[in-house]
Parts: structure tokens; C-alpha cells; sequence
């Protein structure tokens, strides 16, 4: 039961930012510290961020719900990949460097991979005893 709880905090965090990215993107992308950008720059920034927290938080919900720990799998690794590319940003390019961002999206992530773990050698158990 825990499993499902933590992937369905995790999906409920993603979720509260994929809204905000559709209703209020102004305030969306300042909490990611980034201003809106205008024109064609603003389809592709709601519409990438956006994808990413939909498609984060569905995934979570399908590995709550389903309790296959390859769905929380998934977002475990685009959420380590964010945080390696925002580390590669501050690195190479000059980024102030996101450590609250960062340290977030590794905290999800774990969590997601202890929740798909401990999901994963329940299927197991259950597996070997039929």
C-alpha cells in the first residue's frame, strides 16, 4: 500500500504543476524561474512543459493504480535525466545552478524507484506462487 501512496504524492506534485502549466502558465514557468516566452517560443514551452508533467503524472497514477513498477520506472528516469541535464547546464553552459530543482526531482525519483521496487517483488511473490 505504501508504494501506491508514495507514486500517487509523486503524480499529485507533477499533476499541481502540469495544471498550472495549462491554466496559469505566466506563474508556471516563474516557478521554474523562467519567464514566459512569446510567440512561437511560448507554443513550445507550454506545450513541452506541459507534456512533461501530464505525461509524468499519468504515468505515476498508472503504476499507483496498476502496480507495475515500470510505469514509475519511466518517470523515475526523466526525472533523473532533469536533473543530470540542469546539472550539464550549470556545468558547460553558465546556468545558475537549480539545487532545490535538482535535489527535487532526485528525491521523485528515488522515491518512485523504491515505490516501483518494493511493487515489483510483490508481482514477483505473487508470480512464483501460482
Amino acid at each position: 500500500m505504501l508504494p501506491r501512496i508514495l507514486a500517487g504524492l509523486v503524480g499529485l506534485l507533477l499533476a499541481s504543476t502540469a495544471v498550472t502549466w495549462i491554466v496559469d502558465p505566466t506563474t508556471a514557468a516563474l516557478s521554474l524561474g523562467m519567464p514566459l516566452l512569446d510567440g512561437i517560443g511560448r507554443s513550445s514551452q507550454i506545450g513541452d512543459m506541459s507534456s512533461f508533467f501530464i505525461g509524468g503524472t499519468t504515468l505515476c497514477f498508472l503504476g499507483a493504480i496498476r502496480q507495475q513498477g515500470h510505469w514509475l520506472q519511466a518517470v523515475a528516469l526523466l526525472l533523473t535525466l532533469a536533473a543530470i541535464f540542469r546539472t550539464l547546464a550549470w556545468a558547460i553552459h553558465g546556468a545558475e545552478l537549480a539545487t532545490i530543482f535538482i535535489v527535487a526531482e532526485i528525491v521523485m525519483a528515488a522515491i518512485l524507484l523504491f515505490s516501483a521496487l518494493q511493487m515489483n517483488k510483490t508481482s514477483a511473490a505473487k508470480d512464483s506462487a501460482v
